[in-house]
């Protein structure tokens, strides 16, 4: 029996599908960046840039040829084809869909595609192995290149179908808050209070996995830290990591509870068709203490500064110099995203179909945030008392910054009544 293909929608039979005319221009802009670098093809089988190629994640490989080089683009699919068909676009999708020939015929078929030279490839997200296997099998077209920093520089750039998925990601974002600021409260567990921003996140579509380059990093969508939960360590490369439900999954909420004139930290992340969206308020039971108080608006003062420098259009590490300096002047030297010697080094990060894309607010980005570019900006203070801090999805447009999340429609502070 065949399967039903009109299953396969978002919330009350919506189309969730990428467009055929975004697959269209992402293909024509690496086609163009390839003949730009003078790379005859490239071959990409990594989930995040196929589905950023083709509208789907199905086990497969997509060739992209450069443009003027006569390759054909093909998408090759071993498992579902059917279903890749349907995600690309069916009838209306831009190259030809086909099963991915066996690897003892991959040579001949790249020829009969029009190649002369092997592929490039995403060598810094294949494992070593996986690199080496097909250097072998395509060693008779010649020597393999790189290409994922191409990548990843197309990918920085978004196009508006892409900033209003960011968009609609925020607005359920702001959701979430919503579920923390009901059913939070002295004596609520972190973990109950995450559970009801994951409720709200899965029924709007979130597909249950946040997507990381950094190996061997993975995310918890809802960090919360309540008083000294902020200031526990973890291997994420952040500001804060929160005590987590075990030490096997150690990063997110824990079973630590409220605790009146505590300070509550909560990170919330959500995806919408994959596109993600970056915020963190603080809350309390009670009322918050002046000290804490005087860091919160610190934070705030940093954060419009770093968007001012990025929608002027300095470049990110100047962004940094800025926020990093401001820090200094107000004396959060040692606590600024984390206490000393476990800081980390950034104070804003891009997003898109995965949390940490580039340009990253460090040293060394020594390049604006493209227009376009969507970056979550995040100062945040820890002490031993816990953790301060606020954080924004924003992109950058031609006239500035625009904040994607809540801004200031949202309070840097929510108090809940004792």
């Amino acid at each position: 029996m065949a399967w039903d293909a009109e299953r396969l929608t978002g919330p009350d039979g919506e189309d969730w599908r990428v467009p055929v005319s975004e697959l269209e221009q992402r293909r024509n802009r690496m086609s163009s960046a390839l003949a730009e670098a003078n790379i005859e093809s490239a071959l990409i089988d990594d989930p995040v840039e196929l589905y950023w190629l083709t509208g789907g994640r199905q086990n497969g490989m997509m060739l992209i040829g450069a443009e003027g080089s006569g390759i054909q683009n093909t998408h090759w699919v071993r498992k579902s084809l059917k279903r890749a068909r349907f995600e690309s676009g069916g009838d209306d999708a831009p190259d030809p869909i086909s099963a991915q020939p066996r690897m003892r015929h991959m040579t001949d078929a790249f020829r009969s595609l029009g190649a002369n030279s092997a592929p490039a490839m995403l060598a810094g997200k294949m494992p070593h192995d996986r690199w080496q296997y097909f250097s072998r099998r395509l060693s008779a077209l010649g020597e393999m290149e790189d290409c994922t920093y191409m990548m990843y520089g197309l990918r920085e750039t978004k196009s508006a179908w892409e900033i209003e998925m960011h968009r609609e990601s925020g607005r359920i974002n702001r959701e979430m808050f919503e579920a923390v600021r009901e059913v939070g409260g002295e004596g609520r567990s972190e973990l109950e209070m995450a559970a009801a921003a994951d409720e709200v996140s899965r029924a709007a579509g979130f597909g249950g996995r946040i997507r990381m380059r950094r190996w061997p990093m993975d995310c918890d969508r809802v960090v919360i830290a309540t008083g000294r939960s902020g200031a526990i360590p973890s291997y994420f490369d952040s500001a804060i990591g929160g005590l987590g439900a075990s030490p096997i999954s150690s990063l997110g909420a824990g079973h630590a509870k409220v605790v009146a004139g505590e300070p509550v930290i909560v990170d919330i992340v959500h995806l919408h068709r994959g596109y993600v969206s970056d915020c963190t308020r603080m809350f309390c039971a009670g009322s918050l203490d002046e000290e804490s108080i005087g860091r919160l608006d610190d934070m705030a003062e940093i954060r419009d500064a770093i968007v001012a420098s990025l929608g002027s259009g300095d470049n990110c590490s100047e962004a940094w110099r800025i926020g990093n300096g401001m820090a200094g002047e107000m004396g959060y030297s040692e606590h600024l995203m984390g206490m000393s010697p476990e800081q980390a080094a950034f104070l804003g990060h891009s997003v898109g179909l995965e949390l940490d894309e580039t340009p990253v607010i460090a040293e060394r980005f020594d390049r604006e945030l493209p227009v376009g570019g969507t970056m979550a900006i995040e100062p945040k203070v820890i002490y031993d008392s816990g953790a301060i801090g606020t954080e924004d999805t924003f992109t950058r447009t031609a006239d500035g910054m625009e904040c994607l999340t809540m801004g200031d429609s949202w309070g840097l502070l929510t108090e809940w009544d004792e």
